[in-house]
């Protein structure tokens, strides 16, 4: 599986060409700008991508913006964003498009090198990830919210599945029956006005997709 790196910290950067070949993947190309990122990807045409937020020459949104563009010149391109910090309109921005293949992780998940390389082969499979502590800020919203009419046991199922988790993994981490996760699920798209249909990751992305536009 080839990847392609944006990211300007070397010891970062070279970390994760350590990790991720080690784990079995391919690094096709390190770069440090979002020039350099829209080139090699044009470039290698890699299976997944990781993109820092900030980039040269500003240390903004250079990565954030790079990772959207190279997904309109690729449709589907899937993307691993990492941040030093929940930055939400950023992790609203990445999933606008309504489109899988999205992730956005602090950094500090690096460490955890088996739930890393297993986010971004998820990924790569045209999943959605969103670091957990992202779902929780997007969980946050004023009363006037439909969020506001979820139940605290549907707060807690809408931000697991929202990390991508499925619905047995959903039933054992709540101690509850695979049922009970399936009519909260169907509760939680009635009370968002969204589909109830249980469709995989569209599901996720649905959900992020409508909490990132309030």
């Amino acid at each position: 599986m080839r990847v392609v790196i944006a990211e300007d910290n070397v010891l970062l950067s070279n970390g994760l060409e350590l990790l991720l070949t080690a784990a079995g993947f391919q690094v096709a190309a390190i770069v440090q700008d979002a020039p350099g990122f829209l080139a090699a990807v044009a470039e290698h045409r890699p299976d997944v991508t990781i993109v820092d937020v900030r980039l040269p020459p500003a240390f903004r949104d250079e990565g954030i913006h790079a990772a959207i563009e190279a997904r309109r010149r690729h449709p589907g391109l899937p993307v691993l964003v990492l941040s030093q910090y929940v930055e939400q309109q950023y992790a609203g921005e990445l999933v606008s498009d309504g489109r899988g293949g999205v992730g956005y992780l602090l950094k500090d998940r690096v460490s955890r090198v088996s739930e890393f390389t297993d986010a971004l082969r998820r990924v790569a499979a045209g999943g959605t990830v969103m670091d957990p502590e992202v779902i929780a800020q997007l969980l946050t919203r004023p009363a006037h919210d439909p969020i506001a009419a979820l139940t605290p046991r549907e707060r807690e199922v809408l931000g697991l599945m929202a990390e991508g988790k499925d619905n047995a993994t959903l039933a054992t981490r709540l101690v509850i029956t695979e049922n009970a996760v399936h009519k909260h699920i169907g509760n939680i798209f009635a009370k968002l006005g969204l589909s109830p249909a249980d469709s995989g990751h569209r599901r996720v992305l649905a959900v992020l997709t409508y909490l990132s536009r309030h």
